[in-house]
């Protein structure tokens, strides 16, 4: 049976529904139970608890509708369009996000260490501060009292980091391999290589967590390990966040993908998560090079 749109040549407008108040309203108690959480509030623990139930909730059932109605058919050309200029955009301000985290690595890096080492050591406050990188930042003076410069042990690039980066690469080929044999109609391939790629990710995840504990425990690298430190663990963080968004897109792709779900002629939702995977790849390289290895 021919779709709404197909008959009528319009773009597919959804019947209404609350998942985005309700949503919204999840995310409301989230964030406010994290904030009275902050300051020792008992019920800040039970919002944070209600608020990401809901979430999870909203999303999952938004994400089955859509599901839904994509195999119901009322998704043609337009739509297909449409969620692939989303997608795009998406990873467009993801581009953006990354990007202002290089760039504050970047500036610390090359402008402001080399010019806070540069000072003249009769009037610095900052003596003997060289500007080398990995660096804490310089020691200083607070209300005439001094303070010491946190110690810590740079991560080497050639140990986890170096295993993660295999990790990822693989994991981006397994993905192509799958997306040619959902072209190819061989859906005996799309699901291994499906399957192959989850794996990839949590091995990732798993050995990122290893490094993490590495750091904090044995390392002295944690947040609070001045400029190297906060760079550090904001763009490996979000990076492996990212991960695991990706990962758990990949295992809902993957059961779909079991089910039947997706064509030769019709697959955007794998198409738009290989796009994303692709996407995290490719920052795991910059990081790898950037902030592991020079």
């Amino acid at each position: 049976m021919a779709s709404h749109s197909q008959k009528s040549g319009h773009y597919f407008v959804p019947s209404s529904a609350s998942y985005s108040v309700m949503l919204s309203a999840g995310v409301l108690s989230l964030l406010s139970g994290f904030v009275f959480n902050m300051n020792n509030f008992a019920a800040g623990k039970w919002m944070m608890i209600f608020g990401i139930s809901v979430v999870l909730a909203m999303i999952f059932k938004w994400m089955a509708s859509v599901v839904n109605e994509s195999e119901g058919g009322m998704y043609t050309k337009w739509e297909d369009k449409s969620f692939r200029m989303g997608m795009i955009t998406f990873i467009a301000s993801e581009v953006a996000f990354f990007t202002a985290f290089f760039g504050a690595l970047f500036f610390i890096r090359i402008i402001a260490l080399p010019e806070l080492a540069s000072f003249d050591p009769e009037f610095t406050l900052y003596k003997g501060f060289t500007g080398a990188w990995p660096s804490a930042g310089p020691g200083g003076v607070v209300l005439g009292k001094t303070y010491e410069v946190a110690k810590f042990t740079p991560m080497a690039a050639w140990g986890l980091p170096a295993i993660n980066t295999l990790l990822l690469l693989t994991s981006g080929v397994t993905v192509t391999w799958a997306h040619w044999g959902l072209l190819k109609n061989n859906r005996k391939q799309l699901i291994i290589g499906l399957f192959l790629t989850v794996l990839l990710g949590i091995a990732f995840l798993i050995c990122q967590a290893m490094e993490y504990h590495h750091a904090y425990t044995e390392m002295g690298l944690t947040l609070g390990a001045g400029a190297y430190g906060a760079t550090f663990f904001m763009l490996t963080g979000f990076h492996g966040f990212h991960v695991l968004l990706g990962t758990l897109m990949l295992i809902v792709i993957l059961l779909r993908s079991i089910k039947g779900h997706f064509t030769a002629a019709n697959h955007f939702g794998f198409e738009g998560v290989a796009w994303y995977w692709h996407f995290v790849d490719v920052v795991w390289l910059g990081l790898f090079v950037f902030v592991y290895w020079l």
